[in-house]
């Protein structure tokens, strides 16, 4: 109630105001033609009124729409951001308060090896879920971070890339690794190596957390060689994404719908990390519905990419040509 509250005051507020300065508009303007019609000797005063504070009127009406528009976007913001707390102080609190139960149990009682190893897996769940939190703000404050050297670029095979994230993944959500299919070409792209991490990591990530039960994701690589490009193609079997959220699930902090009512964990960072990452390789991603299953589509097109070479490794580090 109280961010609905912030938003319309605001909206409400400036409405008023472009109200006003409209109506005062069109009273100066009547004013000043009737005195310029009225009074010949003096039309030129009311001209020249009419002209300069029509001017001014324009730059204060667009001012007031300025502020308007910059008003929703700090409360969209400051929504966002209060979300992020409270999915951030979830994240944090969830896997502390069973790390610190599944220990207290093993000081106080006496167990079998199995019960232990099975509290010990459930610790190190815990441990991963801390780990991928700490990892994801991380990338996101070294994305912003300008001033620091960035990795040097080379060539990336994508589908080792891939094939590391399922097994981490699958572990993770705990489901099958056939859960994730992988239909790739032998491609390479020219970036960071841990910008490809970030990037198929999140989106198969977030595949996984959304899809169906069970989650059924396929991961398709491709190479474009009339633009030398890597397209990417990651689906899930989930329910799909509202065509009016596809560009705001890339902001940052967004999260859909009450973070304290959510089922799914996470920050509304992954996506917004993805979104940094094809920004700065200059590349492009898009959602799409599935043409013929339920689920979501995101599309990746990245650019600088080759088919990889099979014998020839003196090139291997060698940069794309410039166009």
């Amino acid at each position: 109630m109280f961010e609905r509250k912030s938003l319309k005051w605001p909206i409400l507020l400036a409405i008023v105001m472009i109200v006003l300065l409209i109506a005062l508009t069109v009273g100066w303007v009547l004013l000043n033609v009737f005195g310029a019609i009225s009074t010949e000797k003096s039309s030129s005063v009311y001209w020249t009124l009419l002209s300069v504070g029509s001017v001014m009127f324009l730059f204060v009406l667009a001012g007031v729409i300025l502020y308007l528009i910059w008003s929703i976007q700090q409360i969209n913001l400051n929504r966002r951001q209060s979300n992020f707390i409270d999915a951030v102080t979830h994240e944090l609190k969830s896997p502390i308060a069973s790390l610190k139960l599944f220990l207290q149990t093993l000081e106080k009682r006496k167990m079998d090896d199995s019960k232990r190893q099975e509290f010990y897996s459930s610790m190190l769940d815990d441990v991963e879920r801390l780990d991928q939190l700490i990892t994801q703000l991380l990338n996101v404050a070294r994305l912003q971070q300008k001033s620091n050297a960035p990795e040097p670029e080379t060539w990336v095979e994508i589908e080792s890339i891939l094939e590391s994230c399922i097994s981490k993944l699958a572990a993770q959500h705990h489901v099958p690794e056939e859960s994730l299919i992988i239909e790739s070409s032998e491609c390479d792209v020219w970036a960071r190596q841990v910008d490809i991490e970030i990037l198929v990591r999140n989106l198969m990530d977030n595949a996984l957390k959304y899809g169906g039960t069970p989650p059924l994701v396929k991961i398709r690589v491709e190479f474009d060689s009339l633009t030398d490009s890597a397209k990417i193609s990651i689906s899930d079997n989930g329910p799909g994404i509202p065509k009016h959220l596809r560009k705001k699930i890339f902001r940052r902090f967004y999260r859909a719908g009450d973070e304290l009512e959510r089922t799914k964990p996470g920050t509304g960072l992954g996506l917004f990390l993805v979104r940094s990452v094809v920004r700065r390789l200059k590349g492009s991603i898009r959602v799409a519905d599935q043409p013929t299953e339920v689920g979501t589509r995101f599309d990746l097109v990245l650019p600088k990419a080759r088919m990889r070479p099979v014998d020839d490794i003196h090139i291997d580090n060698e940069p794309p040509p410039q166009n």
